[in-house]
């Protein structure tokens, strides 16, 4: 116990403001790239989607597309256990850099595979298996950088710090639409369907191979070798699923509602909002991309401003007042989206409902990682994370294509609505994690 607090002094006393700098940058860069890469497939599908799925309408092949989307979805779960529990037992670095090159791998796999035309049903089937590859990159990446992250920010400014952990999040996707950008303005639209949509993934493959090497040079967190210490003296044993669900279910279930009412409202507004945009509203393909694009932009900045926020009045009050606003506005939003034929008036209603939903995002690492104790925390943030993920998020495109094949595209905000609301009721009832921290290390 002596050689455990006399490591955590020497850790706290060796973090400098400068250094805890470097940690939240060098955390979060593997977060960036690993999320432009999950992103781009989503960004760049309306070009691909016919590529490895030929038949039917756009629609159709979208559906197509957004079930491959799904797939990674669920395999999400299985990276966020395996990974959460390297992260607890290895070591949080150790997660980062293994996460970022199983996504090189799933990012070249795409980049290179031949179309249906070519090889015929090998095609979907080669690009599942690398969403698949995604999936649990992903699924890792997200434990075991949000409690690097918070383990890492310091107990004055946790919110803040802790917050960038979305901001790369969103940095990730902005930068998937800035590079669908780019090559919309520089490519033909016939050069973007046959080869163009090719170019981000390969840049995603390249942009791991740096970050991981960025990651090597990373401190590890002193929460986990005071850990580490603590398991050698025999007082703790790290990383056993187990102890997961038999000492903390109720912090499992809130973390698998919280995430279910956030995950779900994110993906509505940024990755399906792109296709809503030009699916139901008929916004050009180059107007809805420019929309996402400018939407995220300040969707990422202020992040930090609410984890400012949260640090101030609390993360209890900013996720129950995000999920509350969001229950009662997604409606008229999606709604007034629908109808609208004016870009800056779409563009006002998207920022609009980003701003609300802000009040999870920016404090949803830190909230999870103070519920749960050093030996499991990089398990507990990840799988009932991943789980909600697959679930809701992962699902979100579909279920909102499948209404809208239906005729009743309007039961999808009325889903949206009512997860929200749950998710709601939790975030009222749940302790403020700002004073019951469970993080020691400051």
């Amino acid at each position: 116990m002596a050689a455990a607090e006399g490591l955590t002094a020497q850790a706290i006393a060796r973090l400098t403001p400068l250094a805890r700098v470097k940690a939240i940058l060098g955390g979060s860069a593997g977060n960036l790239v690993e999320w432009y890469d999950w992103f781009a497939y989503a960004s760049f599908s309306l070009y691909f989607a016919k590529v490895f799925f030929p038949k039917g309408d756009q629609t159709d092949q979208l559906l197509q597309t957004a079930g491959v989307f799904a797939v990674g979805f669920f395999a999400r779960p299985v990276g966020a256990w395996v990974m959460g529990l390297y992260a607890d037992r290895a070591g949080r670095k150790a997660a980062l850099m293994l996460s970022v090159l199983m996504m090189c791998a799933g990012s070249l796999i795409v980049a290179v595979t031949p179309g249906y035309a070519a090889i015929g049903v090998a095609a979907p089937v080669i690009l599942t298996a690398a969403r698949i590859l995604q999936g649990l990159s992903v699924g890792g990446e997200y434990g075991a950088s949000a409690t690097y992250m918070s383990e890492m920010a310091g107990r004055a400014r946790r919110g803040f710090w802790s917050s960038f952990q979305f901001v790369t999040l969103i940095g990730g996707q902005l930068t998937a639409l800035a590079v669908l950008i780019v090559l919309q303005q520089t490519l033909s639209t016939r050069d973007l369907d046959a080869w163009g949509w090719r170019v981000p993934f390969v840049i995603g493959a390249l942009l791991a191979v740096v970050v991981f090497w960025i990651q090597n040079g990373l401190e590890e967190t002193a929460s986990f070798r005071v850990e580490q210490a603590r398991e050698r003296g025999g007082e703790t044993s790290r990383g056993a699923t187990m102890l997961l669900f038999t000492r903390h279910p109720r912090e499992t279930a809130m973390i698998f509602a919280l995430t279910a009412g956030g995950s779900l409202a994110f993906y509505c507004f940024t990755t399906y909002m792109q296709k809503f945009l030009t699916n139901t509203a008929h916004y050009s393909k180059t107007t809805a991309t420019e929309i996402t694009a400018v939407s995220l932009l300040m969707f990422l900045i202020i992040q930090p401003l609410f984890g400012w926020i949260g640090d101030h009045v609390g993360r209890r009050t900013l996720l129950a007042a995000a999920f509350g606003l969001g229950a009662l506005t997604t409606w008229p939003i999606m709604h007034a989206i629908a109808v609208s034929h004016d870009a800056a008036l779409a563009l006002a209603l998207v920022c609009g409902a980003l701003v609300i939903l802000a009040g999870y995002t920016s404090v949803n690492a830190v909230v999870k990682s103070e519920l749960f104790p050093t030996n499991v925390r990089a398990l507990g943030v990840a799988l009932p994370y991943a789980l909600a993920n697959a679930v809701f998020g992962g699902t979100a495109e579909s279920v909102a294509l499948a209404f809208k094949r239906a005729g009743h595209e309007f039961y999808f905000y009325l889903y949206v609505s009512a997860v929200l609301v749950v998710a709601c009721s939790v975030a009222l009832r749940m302790r403020d994690t700002q004073k019951t921290s469970l993080i020691a290390e400051d």
